[in-house]
């Protein structure tokens, strides 16, 4: 999630699991706890641009490494704290909001290492987008009406919605699946592979996109009040095959291992930039949820193969397209 309603969601548990007399101090260290899941991010190398993506949503999300992130977390908030609360009770609350980190990420389309160094898988259930305004403005009116009444009811009720809006997110995915997976069986294609993810910010509009025969299709599916579902027929793109494509790239080339790097990363799910030569997209993501122009991708440099990629992010979004993924939404 965004790195606010991580902290939104730390605070609620943490906020929930408090004395009345501490709602405010335990709001804020579960509001702060979560925040140091994402340090993770600081790993980077100029020399690498692709090691921030091996390690993003990595170690610091795993399940196993909850108690240390929280007792890291405790240390850094103690000296701070030390005057109004006991330590034990500083890393209660640093527990309960940092165990939230890598729990809420994996319910988005990411991918997080939960299960770290037992398996390498990137947990990813895509129940919600990684900013939805409703699930942070709930979240943000029970921490205040907690803080405000020093009271941890209001929390708990905002636990509740959480969990409430999540399932309902899972629900919404498996319909969204569904309708992908009938509009496949209308085209007759026999799907080998599917990703479903929300668009930014609701739990309406939904990304499909399957593989089969060697092609991309990727479609827009929205689902609403039942029998109000609706497909917005998108566009599909050659999937990439290095040995295919790239047929004078060896193993032995900085080049190709950057590639399955990269490949790894995106679950295999890469293609040609339709518009931007050299550019291996990482196709599950995109502004609109019909374009097979991807959020991100990496650029090669061909005439020099033992030089490493570069990443690209392309964010843009002209008024044609957020005319075309506002009609979406609102059918």
């Amino acid at each position: 999630m965004d790195i606010v309603t991580q902290g939104l969601i730390g605070a609620t548990f943490a906020q929930a699991g408090a004395r009345p007399n501490e709602v405010r101090l335990a709001s804020l260290v579960g509001f702060c706890a979560p925040l140091l899941a994402d340090a993770d991010a600081l790993i980077r190398s100029a020399e690498d641009p692709l090691l921030f993506l091996e390690y993003h949503r990595h170690f610091t999300h795993a399940l196993i490494f909850i108690p240390f992130g929280a007792l890291l977390a405790s240390l850094l908030l103690w000296p701070l704290l030390r005057q109004r609360l006991e330590f034990k009770r500083v890393y209660l609350y640093a527990l309960l909001g940092y165990a939230t980190a890598g729990l809420l990420d994996a319910c988005t389309s990411y991918g997080t290492h939960l299960l770290w160094p037992f398996s390498d898988e990137r947990v990813a259930w895509s129940i919600i987008s990684i900013f939805d305004p409703i699930f942070s403005l709930v979240l943000i009116a029970a921490i205040v009406f907690g803080a405000v009444k020093h009271q941890p009811l209001a929390a708990r009720a905002g636990m509740v919605f959480a969990a409430a809006y999540l399932s309902l997110g899972a629900i919404q995915h498996d319909r969204a699946e569904s309708l992908a997976q009938l509009q496949a069986q209308q085209r007759g294609h026999v799907i080998e592979r599917l990703v479903v993810k929300p668009t930014m910010g609701n739990l309406l509009l939904w990304r499909s996109v399957y593989e089969t025969d060697g092609m991309y299709y990727v479609d827009a599916v929205r689902v609403g009040l039942p029998g109000n579902d609706k497909v917005f027929t998108g566009n599909r793109v050659r999937a990439f095959d290095i040995n295919r494509d790239l047929p004078q790239l060896t193993d032995q080339i900085r080049v190709y291992r950057d590639i399955e790097r990269f490949e790894l990363f995106s679950d295999g799910f890469l293609a040609w930039h339709p518009e931007r030569p050299n550019v291996l997209g990482d196709v599950r993501y995109a502004m609109l949820p019909t374009s097979i122009r991807p959020l991100w991708g990496i650029e090669l440099d061909l005439d020099a193969p033992h030089e490493r990629v570069t990443f690209h992010t392309y964010r843009t979004m002209p008024d044609t397209e957020r005319k075309a993924f506002i009609t979406m939404l609102l059918n």
